[in-house]
C-alpha cells in the first residue's frame, strides 16, 4: 500500500536575520521565491534560535533540546544524533545536500545520504575535510577563493569580509548546493516518503555573490542603523573585549572594524544582500525541481535559518551576542494542502519547536523528553499564541573568547542577557527600545524586572534538567 505521509523539505540557510525577505516589508532586498513561500505559507517572524552560533544552533533544532541539554555548546563538540534517525526508523528516506555542521562533518545523523559541503572558508576545526564542493573544485583544477587568498589583496583589511565570485558562477557554494540538490531530485528514482535536508553555505561570510547578483546592489540605498557611541561605551564587557579580538582575528575572512565608514558598512550589506538574492534564486529553481519530479504536490517545505549577522549593527561583527539581528530569523512553512496560506504570526518561537512538528508530520512518537513545543495549532489557524519566553546559551569558544557562558531570556517585551560570574549584563526594554540601545541593567527602576527574569531563567533551567534527564534514550 502507498505511504502517502508528506514528504519533508528542510531549507536552512546560514547567518540570514529575519529582515532579509522583501514580502516580510524590507522592500530593498530582491527575493521572489522567498516571497512565494510568504504568500503561500505561515511566517513565523518572531522566532528564536537557542544559540548565537552554528553547530549549538544546528544541534538544537536537529535534536529538539536545547543546547545544555546537548552539551553541544560550541563549533566541534561532539555531535552525531538527531531526530533524522526518528524518521529513518519510521519509513522515511533522509538525504542531506549541503550544510548540516556535524562534528564529525560526515557524521550520518540518521541520514540515508549525505553530500556534504560546509564552510567556504573554513579554518580552525576540520581545515582538512575536503568536502563535495573541494572536490568538485579540485576536479576541475580550480582553487577555491579563500582567506589565504585573500589575505593576499591590499583592501584586504578594509573589505569586511566583502568580495565577489569571480570563479566561474555555478561553482559558488551556495549555486553547488542548489545544483547537487536539484541533480538528485531529477536523477535519484522517486522514493517516498522523502525528508531533504537543503543546507546553503550562504550567505555566511566571506560575502561573496557572483558579479551578477551584486549588480543590482552596488548603489543601492540600504537601512543602516546608527552606531550609538552610548550603546558602544555602555555595552558589557565582554562584548567589548570580542569588539577587540574580531579585529585581530580574521574570522571567515572579515577583518572587523572598530570605527567603520559608512561606505564600508554598506559595501558588507550590499554583498551580504545580493548572497540573499542568490540563494533565493536557487530556492525558486529547487522548488520548480520538486514540482518537476513530482514531489511537491504532497511536500511541506520549511525555510528558516541557524542565526543571523549583526552586520556592524551595535559595533559587531557577524555573530556571537544576544541582539535581535543575531538570535532573530525566519520561518517559513508551506503546504497550501493543509493549511492556509498568507499568513505571518508574531507569537514566539523557538527554532527547537519544529522538532516535534516534524515528527508529528511523519506520524513518529515523540520522545516525551524534547523540550520543543510543537506549534501545529497556528498552522490549523487555532488558538496560538507562541511561548511566554524564549532563550539561548553561548560557551566560551574560539570566536566567543571573553566570557564562560552567556544565557539569554526574551519575553515579548523585555529580554535580559546574563554572563555566568559577572556583575554585568543587558535588559532591554523592547516595547520601548526595540533598537536594544540603552541597557537598564543597572538602572534601579527596572531591578525587579531584573529579578523576575533571573528568577524565571534559574526555573527553566532547573525544569530543563528534570524534562531530560532520559533524553538520550531516544538514541540507544
Amino acid at each position: 500500500m502507498a505511504d502517502d505521509r508528506p514528504n519533508i523539505i528542510l531549507i536552512i540557510t546560514d547567518q540570514q536575520r529575519l529582515d532579509t525577505i522583501n514580502a516580510l516589508g524590507f522592500d530593498y532586498v530582491d527575493t521572489p521565491n522567498l516571497d512565494r513561500l510568504v504568500q503561500e505559507g505561515v511566517t513565523f517572524r518572531n522566532c528564536h534560535v537557542t544559540a548565537p552560533s552554528c553547530a549549538s544552533a544546528r544541534a538544537s533544532l536537529f535534536t529538539g533540546y536545547y543546547p545544555h541539554t546537548t552539551g553541544i555548546l560550541k563549533n566541534a563538540d561532539t555531535w552525531q544524533h538527531s531526530w533524522v534517525e526518528l524518521l529513518n526508523r519510521g519509513g522515511y528516506h533522509c538525504v542531506n545536500v549541503g550544510k548540516m555542521h556535524t562534528f564529525p562533518y560526515d557524521a550520518k545523523c540518521g541520514f540515508h545520504q549525505r553530500y556534504v559541503v560546509e564552510n567556504k572558508d573554513r579554518y580552525l576545526e576540520g581545515r582538512y575535510f575536503y568536502d563535495e564542493w573541494d572536490k568538485a573544485l579540485r576536479a576541475r583544477g580550480l582553487v577555491k577563493q579563500q582567506r589565504e587568498l585573500y589575505r593576499k589583496r591590499a583592501d584586504y583589511d578594509q573589505c569586511l569580509g566583502a568580495f565577489t565570485w569571480d570563479l566561474p558562477e555555478e561553482t559558488h557554494s551556495d549555486n553547488f548546493v542548489g545544483d547537487l540538490a536539484k541533480w538528485w531530485l531529477q536523477n535519484h528514482p522517486a522514493r517516498q516518503p522523502l525528508f531533504l535536508q537543503v543546507g546553503f553555505p550562504g550567505p555566511h561570510p566571506p560575502y561573496d555573490p557572483t558579479p551578477r547578483h551584486l549588480k543590482p546592489y552596488l548603489n543601492r540605498d540600504l537601512p543602516l542603523a546608527k552606531l550609538s557611541q552610548d550603546d558602544l561605551d555602555n555595552q558589557p564587557e565582554a562584548f567589548k573585549g570580542m569588539r577587540v579580538h574580531n579585529t585581530e582575528v580574521d574570522h571567515d575572512s572579515v577583518v572587523h572594524q572598530l570605527n567603520p565608514t559608512e561606505e564600508q558598512r554598506l559595501r558588507q550589506r550590499r554583498h551580504y544582500m545580493a548572497n540573499v538574492t542568490l540563494i533565493d534564486e536557487k530556492i525558486g529553481e529547487l522548488l520548480d525541481t520538486l514540482e518537476e519530479t513530482g514531489y511537491l504536490d504532497n511536500s511541506i517545505v520549511v525555510f528558516t535559518s541557524d542565526h543571523g549577522d549583526c552586520l556592524t549593527d551595535h559595533g559587531h561583527s557577524q555573530k556571537w551576542t544576544m541582539y535581535e539581528q543575531v538570535v532573530r530569523v525566519p520561518v517559513i512553512i508551506r503546504a497550501p494542502k493543509r493549511f492556509a496560506g498568507g499568513r505571518v504570526l508574531d507569537g514566539l518561537l523557538q527554532s527547537l519547536d519544529l522538532a516535534p512538528l516534524i515528527l508529528d508530520w511523519a506520524g513518529v512518537p515523540v520522545p516525551d523528553t524534547l523540550e520543543g513545543i510543537s506549534p501545529a495549532a497556528a498552522l490549523d489557524d487555532g488558538e496560538w499564541t507562541g511561548r511566554e519566553f524564549v532563550f539561548a546559551e553561548q560557551q566560551r569558544d574560539g570566536n566567543f573568547t571573553t566570557s564562560d557562558f552567556m544565557t539569554m531570556i526574551r519575553s515579548r517585551d523585555w529580554k535580559l542577557v546574563h554572563f555566568l560570574g559577572e556583575s554585568y549584563g543587558q535588559l532591554f526594554d523592547l516595547n520601548n527600545d526595540p533598537g536594544e540601545v540603552t541597557d537598564l541593567w543597572n538602572n534601579p527602576a527596572h531591578q525587579a524586572q531584573k529579578d523576575q527574569l533571573l528568577h524565571t531563567m534559574l526555573e527553566w533551567h532547573i525544569a530543563s534538567q528534570v524534562k531530560t534527564a532520559n533524553w538520550t534514550k531516544a538514541w540507544r
